[in-house]
């Protein structure tokens, strides 16, 4: 009897670790194929009633991976233009028209928007998301698409700095992914434009500014780091790291301790097996190291009920920030709910952050601020 009991506490014990673990490694193809949702005709309408609404125009604007995927957006600028672009990265399983919120109210004060779909995403191409390894490369095969096409400027210095937790080469990853990922020291001036520019601001009107939710918080942050084009950004409900993002999910996205404790096996399977398949270096997908390798503004916005990347995930990325920083939690809100539960607040808040980092350009912004939390 005595043993029965021993061998039926062992099975309990074992089997949710187990069973965790073989969820883990069958979820991991998933995990880097996500659902795609399609930029239908009824999504586009929706769009441009949008942009009609605030005297706005599109026009299509695709660009080039550095691996060749292609990658599918639009470009929209205001009635009345103030100078100034800003970049809006949507969250994962969704596309451009996700963040079209969000394009409304800045269109309206005279942002230019590039609106893209991820790679692997919408109407992208991209054979998998790799939640920011790959996507800092797009992000600048954009931002040189962007420059080139409106005029703008080129011959931008890499600084050493923006390099820091994004080495060129890195062991033990595949050497294709290596060549992509490889930050250049120089982007290649267009034959149109003149090298007339610094690595603070290409002209004393424009300024280049992102915006993203979710996964595309986490890819901006990412971006950023690897790009100083990018002067500031806000970032709602990013991810931490992956590994801390897959506590969440594996916690059954209610406990994460579960996912740090009995269902930790199937954070390890999941995450080995997506490294083994992708060819990239799971750990180095961190906004918190990117914010910790460039000081740049940035804006956290988490949502108060967030169960999906809790406002843990924000406090550990303004924690490691260097540059100038705040951290706006949102009261009553889920993931990625911020403009739909405090609109007036959200518009106030972006707008006078982008307004103020214009204001002071990132040269005046090298060194860390806001020693102490700014949390609301």
């Amino acid at each position: 009897m005595r043993r029965r009991l021993i061998r039926i506490a062992l099975i309990l014990l074992l089997f949710p670790p187990l069973l965790s673990a073989v969820v883990g490694w069958l979820a991991g193809p998933a995990f880097l194929h996500p659902i795609r949702r399609e930029l239908t005709p009824d999504l586009i309408r929706e769009a441009d009633a949008s942009f009609a609404f605030t005297g706005a125009t599109r026009e299509d604007f695709n660009v080039k991976a550095p691996d060749g995927a292609i990658l599918r957006g639009w470009k929209v600028r205001p009635k009345n233009p103030n100078g100034s672009w800003v970049l809006l990265f949507h969250g994962v399983a969704d596309n451009r028209v996700g963040v079209i919120g969000q394009s409304e109210f800045l269109l309206r004060a005279g942002y230019s928007i590039v609106m893209m779909d991820a790679r692997a995403h919408g109407a992208s191409g991209g054979p998998i998301a790799t939640y920011g390894w790959l996507e800092r490369n797009d992000t600048r095969a954009i931002i040189d698409a962007l420059l080139s096409s409106e005029h703008i400027g080129a011959g931008l210095v890499y600084p050493e700095q923006s390099r820091g937790a994004y080495p060129g080469r890195t062991r033990g990853v595949h050497p294709e992914l290596n060549r992509r990922a490889a930050p250049p020291s120089t982007v290649a001036p267009s034959s149109s434009t003149t090298s007339l520019t610094s690595s603070a601001s290409l002209t004393s009107s424009f300024h280049l500014f992102a915006l993203g939710e979710s996964m595309g918080a986490g890819i901006v942050l990412q971006s950023a780091a690897a790009d100083p084009r990018i002067e500031a950004v806000v970032a709602e409900a990013s991810f931490a790291n992956l590994r801390e993002a897959t506590y969440d999910y594996a916690g059954l996205r209610k406990y994460p301790w579960l996912g740090k404790t009995i269902f930790v096996p199937g954070t390890w399977t999941l995450l080995y097996r997506d490294e083994k398949l992708a060819g990239f270096p799971i750990a180095e997908v961190s906004p918190v190291k990117a914010v910790a390798s460039r000081a740049f503004p940035v804006l956290l916005i988490c949502d108060e009920k967030d169960v999906a990347l809790p406002c843990r995930h924000s406090e550990v990325i303004y924690a490691a920030a260097r540059g100038p920083k705040q951290l706006w939690v949102v009261p009553g809100a889920f993931h990625t709910a911020a403009y739909g539960f405090e609109p007036q607040e959200f518009r106030r808040r972006v707008l006078s952050f982008f307004a103020s980092c214009a204001a002071n350009p990132p040269t005046a912004n090298l060194t860390p601020a806001n020693p102490a939390p700014a949390r609301e």
